[in-house]
């Protein structure tokens, strides 16, 4: 069995995914408000210009994965990579999130598709990184579940700066939230970044990718768990994707509490926060594939109470806020992410090579692409059902409705098709095991040959 994974060498793993996600969780939430109600960009445009960046992504994720898996230097194959990446991310969370007056769709658009970029230089190599840190079953979820706990602390922080400076000196309001946000992110990026580069050894890989790109995507199309994982969560994720950008307009056009959404969003990080080490504890004891059912069976269950709400009822929305930022915690990241590393394990048993890295731009790919159709949806079913963002305009009861429908009830069909696609995972804890005893007998049996040269 591997040696454990100290906590500090997990946490200092981890804290790069803390200012990566503070950063892109408002881009989600608050830029289609923001850009479509202060900045008035229309509602069909915006969610147009979400998909057009997420076409880029059939093109740049695949070729980082390549890139990233064929880099070579004294530095190691992620590490350059993660440190190239800030400063894009950087420059375009500064334009995105604080425009120029006057700043309008084309100026959305040009800073979205380099955040893309920035992200896509970012995500793949680290996420990859992270994979190769263990090659242990229960191992994996550790640093996964470290990833995330400090990924969510992120998304706290993004909604806990807001909210305090809201409860002490009363500033509110989409635009103010970016502007502290996009400050604060500035401030924790290149300290997090620093600190991981600095104290996270990248583990040396024997083993380079010499598979190029397209037989090699084929080769990863071959591989039936990881196409029954990436599909379950692409499936599910376009669930999430549509809740997340109409979060806003649901607490201010249906709660009718715009700049109190703020103090939801810290509950529900904070939920999400607390139920990561459960969810990693269960998935140790029932299998990783049967919590992740279960995660996504508990937000199925629990998002579609939301249609209940209506004005004034901003703190009934708690206990279902709490269930679904519970559930988030496992299948947002901490199980698939644990998943997916054992899924390349099965691959590189296969193919002879360690492609972790490609994999990974397959899932980015997935993951942005979900959040992509999940928000296009949201916004193209807002401006289908005549809903208005405008802040003087006056919507129906039938246009709130479709607000509240979208937000609350539809998503649970994509959470429970999720969790059927995933039902039949085929790579338990006991098939990782001979995965990684035919692994470990092939790497000894080349061994002498390769000392012999």
């Amino acid at each position: 069995m591997q040696e454990k994974l100290t906590n500090s060498r997990l946490f200092f793993y981890g804290l790069t995914d803390m200012p990566v996600m503070m950063s892109i969780f408002p881009a989600m939430v608050f830029i289609p408000r923001f850009y479509s109600s202060d900045m008035g960009v229309p509602l069909a445009l915006v969610g147009t210009f979400i998909l057009v960046v997420r076409i880029m992504d059939v093109f740049t994720d695949p070729l980082m994965g390549y890139i990233s898996d064929k880099t070579q230097s004294r530095f190691g194959r992620r590490r350059p990579w993660v440190v190239l990446a800030t400063p894009i991310m950087m420059l375009s969370i500064w334009q995105l999130y604080m425009p120029p007056e006057g700043a309008g769709g084309w100026h959305m658009f040009i800073w979205m598709v380099l955040l893309s970029v920035g992200t896509t230089m970012m995500l793949i190599p680290y996420y990859a990184w992270g994979a190769e840190l263990s090659s242990d079953y229960n191992e994996r979820s550790r640093v996964t579940g470290w990833r995330a706990a400090l990924g969510s602390v992120g998304q706290l922080t993004a909604q806990a700066v807001p909210a305090a400076a809201l409860f002490f000196f009363a500033i509110g309001g989409t635009a103010a939230v970016l502007e502290l946000v996009g400050t604060t992110m500035l401030i924790i990026f290149p300290v997090a970044v620093l600190l991981t580069v600095l104290f996270t050894p990248e583990p040396q890989q024997a083993i380079k990718s010499t598979i190029p790109v397209l037989p090699g995507l084929k080769l990863m199309l071959k591989n039936a768990a990881f196409l029954r994982l990436v599909i379950a969560f692409m499936i599910g994720f376009i669930g999430l994707n549509i809740t997340t950008p109409l979060y806003i307009f649901f607490v201010a056009d249906v709660l009718g509490a715009e700049n109190e959404s703020i103090y939801m969003l810290s509950c529900f990080y904070l939920s999400n926060i607390l139920a990561i080490p459960f969810w990693v504890r269960i998935a140790a004891k029932i299998g990783k594939h049967k919590a992740y059912i279960a995660a996504y069976c508990l937000i199925a269950f629990a998002h579609p109470f939301y249609i209940f709400l209506g004005e004034g009822d901003f703190w009934w929305m708690l206990p279902v806020t709490l269930a679904t930022g519970f559930a988030a915690g496992g299948f947002s990241s901490t199980l698939p992410n644990s998943m997916k590393a054992d899924v390349i394990d099965l691959d590189h048993l296969e193919s002879g090579e360690n492609r972790a890295a490609l994999f990974f731009s397959a899932w980015s790919f997935a993951q942005k692409a979900t959040a992509s159709i999940g928000g296009a949806i949201a916004m193209f079913g807002l401006a289908l059902w005549g809903f208005d963002p405008a802040p003087d305009a006056v919507n129906s009861d039938n246009e709130i409705f479709g607000l509240r429908f979208l937000f609350s009830t539809f998503p649970s069909l994509f959470f429970l098709t999720g969790a059927a696609i995933v039902w039949r995972y085929p790579i338990t804890e006991e098939r990782h095991a001979e995965i990684r005893a035919a692994l470990e007998a092939r790497e000894q049996g080349l061994a002498p040959a390769a000392s012999s040269h």
